[in-house]
């Protein structure tokens, strides 16, 4: 991991992602800024949809489960309690100017042992997102 450490991203995870948070990046080449250069700097936690909460033979649309990265324990999942976490793609069509659509969420409670969450987004994902990534954002922050 480079020396590069953003100052949003609070150093009392009960983690340790600080690789996580950084960014690799394209060799340098993060020219998002005009002028700018350097490492681009990730201001998420990436995570992966898994499904939406479900019983033998119910499954509840409202709720969906995401796997944070870096994130195993339940003791983990308690800092990540009331994060925004955004599920963005790509629609044919274009909307405002551009292909990429955002639906907002936020993590709600554990689910189980192994750092699984519950989420709640402002529309229900579709079925096509599971498996597909989500961005888990830093904010709010209780610290």
């Amino acid at each position: 991991v480079s020396s590069l450490r953003c100052c949003a991203v609070p150093s009392a995870t009960p983690h340790s992602t600080s690789e996580a948070i950084v960014s690799g990046g394209r060799s340098g080449s993060g020219e998002m800024v005009k002028g700018r250069t350097g490492q681009r700097v990730r201001l998420y936690v990436r995570g992966t949809i898994l499904g939406y909460k479900r019983s033998k033979s119910n499954q509840y649309e409202t709720t969906s489960l995401v796997q944070i990265e870096g994130v195993n324990t339940k003791e983990d999942v308690a800092w990540y309690a009331g994060k925004r976490m955004a599920y963005i793609y790509k629609a044919k069509t274009k909307s405002n100017d551009t292909h990429y659509r955002c639906i907002w969420g936020k993590v709600t409670r554990p689910h189980g042992n192994s750092g699984v969450v519950r989420a709640k987004f402002k529309s229900n994902l579709p079925p096509e997102s599971m498996g597909r990534k989500v961005r888990v954002f830093m904010y709010p922050s209780s610290i």
